[in-house]
């Protein structure tokens, strides 16, 4: 931004007005538009790109929620939001903040239900294995799969409730109510198109999912030194727009250390290998042939693991009854087609391949196969009961680790408010997502499986009506 992100007082003019304006198009800021505009309110989307996308369409399209009529329909009838919040915290160690571990967890499972009703977003339920940190099978996927999928039903119903979508719009700046005593309330946002051309828009309420700051090298790096280096794997559109507006105003920003890693991004095609492989038995082993971790501990703090090896990098290692079922993954599938996926007859054939000292492979191959057999623990502590030895033919998957999605923004209260720095709520400001300060925690191994489109979806829920109300309803 090269003018300060937020202005105070009113706009000299206004081009265009909504009830509420919401900034970002991906799964949080289309689910606030949603459901404002189900509520009544005139809605105007602004999205910097020209096709709306974002990190939603990157994603796996996974969206873990509790006791929900789609969990109950292939049998899973105990998840109650108490047990999925306790899994949240248990991920996050106990550090994240246990009040919204509870607010997301009591609200996705109503806002999936509710895409299901009013949105025409057909929803199943992945129960052929757990994703690390999962008690019960939660994640919910529409048919294909895939976040773009997920993302396409969004746009679609967006179009059919005939919400406004601004592409190529830029918001650059914020317009504040001049008076301290209106709670700093936001009357405006300007936007840039591309050549230079400004707007601004003025705004009943304003939700801010613009997502989070990954895109930002130097946010990055202040904020979480250990990745200021690595691969960023996320949409380049998230570069801290909300965190810049939100510190300009006065707001609380919490974990901002926080983030979501991924230990299994194929190298050099830049392609995600699904960390079901490693939850069905697959292992990984650095260049020395030799495991390093507890694989099924989580995809997310895996990402530091795999950058610590030598030349940071490791090799997935697996063999083909692994690999058929990767292959129900389009991700997995586009590594296959991409030659990111390699094969081998023998233990030779597979050092061969890969570069990786026979010997070494070999013992670790054998190691396995006698802690699958219960001859002995495993020295990083994975459970491999219910696995089978790996056998040939082989599969290898050269990965790296690499930066998703950052956990850390804006705090919000129990409506998706933001908070000031002395907890008090803005009068019509609301964010959630990748802008507002997530369940994970302040570090990597916080990252619960799902928590990057749980807090979108159920932040963004909640963020829709509590809009319309600050926009239309009088102040108390």
């Amino acid at each position: 931004m090269t003018a300060a992100p937020v202005l105070r007082g009113a706009p000299e003019r206004i081009d265009a007005a909504a009830d509420v304006v919401v900034i970002g198009a991906g799964a949080c800021g289309l689910m606030a538009a949603l459901r404002a505009r189900a509520a009544g309110a005139q809605v105007l989307v602004v999205e910097r790109d020209a096709t709306p996308s974002g990190s939603t369409a990157m994603s796996s399209g996974f969206v873990p929620a509790p006791a929900t009529r789609f969990q109950r329909e292939i049998g899973v009838a105990d998840d109650t939001p108490a047990r999925f919040a306790a899994d949240i915290l248990a991920k996050a160690n106990g550090r994240c903040d246990a009040e919204l571990a509870t607010l997301a967890a009591e609200t996705i499972g109503p806002a999936l239900e509710w895409l299901a009703d009013h949105a025409g977003v057909d929803w199943r339920v992945l129960d052929d294995f757990l994703y690390p940190g999962h008690s019960r099978h939660r994640m919910h996927c529409v048919d294909e799969r895939t976040g773009a999928a997920l993302h396409a039903r969004l746009l679609a119903a967006a179009e059919t409730m005939e919400i406004a979508i601004a592409t190529q719009a830029r918001a650059t700046q914020l317009y504040a109510d001049a008076d301290a005593d209106a709670g700093d309330r936001i009357v405006a946002v300007g936007i840039e198109r591309p050549g230079g051309g400004r707007e601004t828009l003025g705004c009943g309420a304003l939700v801010l999912a613009s997502s989070g700051f990954g895109g930002d090298p130097d946010l990055v790096k202040a904020h979480i030194p250990e990745l200021g280096g690595a691969l960023y794997y996320g949409h380049a559109g998230n570069t801290g727009d909300a965190v810049r507006w939100g510190e300009a105003l006065g707001a609380g920003l919490a974990h901002m250390s926080g983030y979501q890693g991924h230990g299994s991004l194929a190298h050099p095609h830049a392609i995600l290998i699904s960390w079901a492989l490693m939850m069905k038995g697959a292992i990984q082993l650095n260049e020395r042939g030799d495991r390093f971790s507890d694989e099924s501990g989580g995809y997310s703090e895996q990402a530091v693991k795999v950058l610590a090896q030598p030349g940071g990098f490791a090799w997935n290692i697996y063999d083909e009854t692994v690999h058929r079922f990767g292959l129900a993954f389009p991700d997995y599938r586009e590594a296959v087609a991409a030659g990111a996926v390699r094969t081998a007859p023998t233990v030779g054939a597979l050092a061969a391949m890969t570069g990786l000292p026979q010997l070494r492979l070999a013992a670790s191959l054998t190691e396995v196969a006698r802690i699958c057999a219960g001859t002995r623990p495993d020295p990083f502590g994975r459970d491999f009961s219910g696995l089978a030895p790996l056998l040939p033919p082989f599969y290898a998957v050269k990965v790296t680790g690499a930066l998703f999605h950052t956990q850390g923004g804006l705090r919000i209260d129990g409506c998706a408010r933001v908070l000031d720095r002395q907890d008090r709520p803005f009068a019509n400001l609301f964010a959630g997502g990748g802008a507002a300060c997530g369940v994970s925690g302040p570090d990597v191994s916080g990252y619960l499986s799902g928590n990057g489109l749980l807090t979108a979806i159920a932040f963004g829920f909640l963020a829709g009506r509590a809009a319309v109300r600050a926009a239309l309803e009088p102040a108390g």
